[in-house]
């Protein structure tokens, strides 16, 4: 089963670390990271960019608006996904406990939604239109 994981951490904490603290805290993460593609564990992910290069879009009066910045103020935005392949929960949770991204801020576990039902429901009712 899939799950998302989504690395948060407060702004400015990684580029206020010195750069040997930084490499350290990359360099342990890319290294765990590997060891879950070794185990297949590993469906994906990416880090992203910080939370002001962010657009957001809403549907607002029956059209899109657009606003700069992240959906929501909080303490801690998020940093980076990584899509993980476990057999359930607690499986997916004892392989991020033993990931260093941990340390730098929290990670939410959530499983993946199979859409693939609905996908073919929509389908059938737009008349075999993909």
């Amino acid at each position: 089963m899939k799950y998302i994981c989504l690395g948060y951490i407060a702004p400015n904490k990684f580029e206020s670390l010195s750069e040997t603290d930084r490499n350290a805290i990359v360099d342990e993460c890319l290294s765990y990271d590997d060891e879950l593609r070794a185990n297949g564990n590993f469906a994906g992910g990416d880090a992203l960019q910080p939370p002001q290069t962010a657009t957001t879009l809403r549907w607002v009066n029956g059209k899109v608006s657009i606003t700069d910045g992240p959906y929501a103020e909080t303490k801690e935005q998020i940093g980076g996904i990584l899509i993980l392949e476990a057999r359930d929960l607690n499986h997916a949770i004892q392989i991020m406990s033993k990931h260093p991204g941990v340390k730098a801020g929290p990670f939410e576990i959530r499983p993946a939604a199979d859409l693939s039902e609905m996908m073919r429901e929509s389908e059938a009712r737009r008349g075999g239109k993909a």
